[in-house]
């Protein structure tokens, strides 16, 4: 006999904020996302087409957090935003899994919005490195300072042997 399959219908972070009404404004009014009717000041729901996140007021975890939007053009949201004068944590950038771009909210959580990635253009700035790294642009060999380098939108770089 075997039994039956039970079907999960998806998963929806829940975010630590501090006030619901300054998490609102970021995220209805900046970011275009719908309150939940039920919401209240201490617990919602902010929904964008299939997207939806769930804000908690002083609980249910720490801050920080790091949620993945998928969509379908990421450089027409970054274009936007930044029209609107929407603080960009981190513009878009190609990675093997998608071309993300990062923002952050009122709270410090960051919301990683991606699409699929682009091909880099022909004429894209090229560094090949032929003995390593000897320093970031702001000349901080700090392993933070080095990832922003190495994941830098204008950045391409090649390491050899």
């Amino acid at each position: 006999m075997t039994e039956a399959r039970i079907y999960y219908e998806g998963g929806q972070p829940i975010l630590r904020v501090e006030n619901m009404e300054t998490a609102l404004r970021f995220y209805v009014g900046a970011l275009g996302f719908s309150n939940a009717t039920w919401g209240t000041d201490d617990f919602t729901s902010v929904n964008r087409d299939r997207a939806g996140i769930y804000l908690c007021r002083g609980g249910q975890g720490r801050g920080g957090a790091w949620v993945w939007l998928g969509v379908d053009d990421v450089d027409i949201i970054y274009e936007d935003l930044k029209r609107r004068g929407i603080p960009i944590r981190m513009a878009p950038a190609n990675y093997p899994w998608a071309r993300e771009m990062q923002v952050e909210d009122p709270d410090g959580n960051v919301l990683r919005i991606g699409s699929e990635p682009k091909p880099p253009k022909p004429e894209t700035p090229y560094m090949h490195a032929t003995s390593g790294i000897e320093g970031t642009p702001d000349g901080d060999p700090t392993p933070q300072n080095l990832r922003w380098y190495l994941t830098h939108p204008e950045v391409y770089l090649e390491l050899s042997k």
